[in-house]
């Protein structure tokens, strides 16, 4: 009896064992019915496990969150969080990485922060690709890598530009692309490619942020605003 007894213990251990393989706990993007499906704070949404919302948490980070009603599309040519060169560009004796695509835009996204003068003449070289137009350098405006950019997706729309360095923020418009395959000609001044996370400021951009623009690059985060 003792015997039968354990060995119908062992088959509902076994049992249980068999549920909880089929029926674990899954984590980001796993599938759920509700919470109770879902490891720790994250929570039970479209039938995927992912961050709550209200607790604010970024435990889950890729794929990339929704975005915002009315932004423009997400740029092409990555996958996922990767953006790879998409081949190289030859400028005298230095070649330099060519991208079509840019990180993933988050609510809050990293990017480095250049210098352009958009003026007549100015190192921007051909007048702003979204007006077709010069600005001077009191104006704060911006050009956004090739990836996005996104073929003008962005065009003439105000971004949020905030310095890790100083906290403050300023609100810039796009007027232009800082290619991020084409360059070392004429229409661009000479200058090579841009990397794939560059936003290219006016000085009236650098002193919004309170930033020294001789130091040539400085760490940021942007949002559309």
């Amino acid at each position: 009896m003792a015997q039968k007894a354990t060995s119908f213990i062992m088959v509902l251990s076994c049992s249980f064992c068999l549920f909880t393989l089929i029926n674990g706990i899954s984590y980001c993007y796993g599938p759920c019915n509700d919470f109770n499906d879902c490891d720790g704070q994250l929570i039970c949404t479209n039938g995927k496990c992912n961050d709550d919302p209200d607790l604010g948490t970024h435990i889950c980070r890729s794929p990339p969150p929704p975005r915002d009603h009315g932004s423009p599309p997400p740029p092409s040519g990555g996958s996922g969080t990767t953006c790879r060169s998409s081949g190289t560009l030859q400028c005298g004796t230095n070649s330099y990485p060519q991208y079509t695509c840019s990180p993933p835009v988050f609510s809050s996204t990293k990017a480095i922060l250049t210098l352009n003068d958009f003026s007549e003449g100015g190192d921007g070289g051909a007048p702003s690709e979204c007006d077709d137009q010069y600005h001077q350098n009191s104006e704060p405006v911006v050009a956004l890598s090739t990836g996005w950019f996104n073929k003008g997706a962005f065009c003439l729309r105000y971004i949020r530009i905030t310095s890790t360095r100083t906290g403050r923020s300023v609100r810039a418009k796009v007027v232009d692309e800082c290619d991020s395959v084409h360059g070392c000609d004429a229409e661009h001044a000479g200058q090579p490619p841009c990397r794939n996370n560059i936003v290219d400021g006016s000085q009236a951009v650098w002193d919004a942020l309170g930033l020294d623009s001789n130091v040539g690059e400085e760490n940021v985060t942007w949002a559309t605003a």
